[in-house]
């Protein structure tokens, strides 16, 4: 008997992936395209599985319905887990699965992609050409040689993105609570302390999970320490950096550029066409004004082989919850 999966927030590329992963045809997907709340968690009925993404909303009253309705499992098809109540699926005995490693050089080609992009003024640059304007006026940017590149965040992206970097002949800097110090002493890289690195680095590149600590890493008092003229690109969480702050060090010119690929409320925004509307957040619409910003919106894990990945190991874990199996290593929460 094959396993019922409610498969939310679903967008074509997820579809087509989890449908043409191995082993599909032994599930019985049902794909809903809105989010999983409190709210919504009554679709789950019939369920075994609700396969989630990083916008839905899987807290403690969720969770509760979702019990109760017979689900087992919760297979996110992202890395991240700050928008899931751990404690509460654990005291339900709901498991919890993601995708911790789907493709890290993803992202990381994304942050040094958005990197290269606002620095050189390429999304401005095409705007101007396509409207037949050739000047170079206002488009000088920096060679990224022999600048001092931060990386907070020495996970898996974090490593690729510093390879990357080490290739453009930039000196890499890092911080990380847990220091891989061997793969650094290998690539050149050297672990410092979290001023230090604020304090030395042209450029910032944040690659760390979205937790307590780390919650608005970057705010007044952390860029206050930060070498005036710097560079910061986020592809990894919204929250790491307190919005209000980064638009007024953007004003007073002290923080030259930013490559945005998350935003701290991005929920019900990314992933859909508001084109049409009247954009509400404020802050995100002063953003989009700056010429200096440059925004994407979370699309740095869109690749064939990360959505390959992503079908492959959620499709493989909720087989395996089917046989009574041990889940994928390094995927249960």
């Amino acid at each position: 008997m094959s396993l019922k999966v409610s498969v939310y927030d679903t967008k074509p590329y997820d579809r087509e992936h989890l449908l043409a992963s191995e082993n599909s045809d032994k599930i019985e997907w049902r794909f809903l395209e809105f989010r999983l709340t409190e709210e919504t968690a009554q679709s789950a009925i019939g369920s075994d599985v609700v396969c989630v993404f990083v916008n839905d909303k899987i807290d403690r009253a969720c969770m509760i319905s979702l019990k109760n309705q017979g689900v087992r499992l919760i297979a996110l098809r992202c890395a991240g887990f700050n928008n899931v109540d751990l404690q509460a699926a654990r005291e339900l005995s709901i498991a919890v699965v993601r995708v911790p490693a789907y493709s890290p050089n993803a992202v990381a080609e994304h942050t040094v992609g958005l990197l290269l992009a606002v620095n050189r003024k390429l999304h401005r640059a095409y705007n101007r050409v396509r409207e037949q304007n050739f000047s170079l006026r206002g488009l000088v940017g920096f060679d990224l040689a022999h600048k001092t590149v931060g990386i907070i965040g020495t996970g898996r992206i974090g490593k690729v993105t510093a390879r990357i970097f080490r290739g453009f002949d930039c000196n890499v800097i890092a911080f990380d609570e847990y220091a891989s110090l061997e793969w650094a002493s290998s690539h050149g890289i050297e672990y410092v302390s979290m001023e230090s690195l604020l304090k030395q680095s042209d450029i910032i590149s944040l690659h760390t999970p979205l937790n307590k600590a780390t919650h608005h890493l970057l705010n007044d008092t952390t860029l206050a320490i930060t070498k005036p003229g710097v560079t910061i690109v986020n592809t990894s969480r919204g929250k790491l950096i307190d919005t209000s702050s980064l638009i007024r060090f953007l004003k007073s010119g002290h923080v030259r550029g930013v490559a945005l690929d998350v935003y701290e409320e991005e929920e019900g925004i990314f992933f859909e066409d508001l084109s049409g509307e009247i954009l509400q957040d404020d802050e995100l619409a002063l953003l989009l004004t700056f010429p200096n910003v440059l925004l994407t919106a979370h699309q740095a894990f869109l690749t064939e082989e990360a959505l390959s990945e992503i079908a492959r190991v959620t499709t493989t874990n909720i087989i395996r919850l089917a046989s009574q199996e041990p889940f994928l290593e390094d995927t249960t929460l």
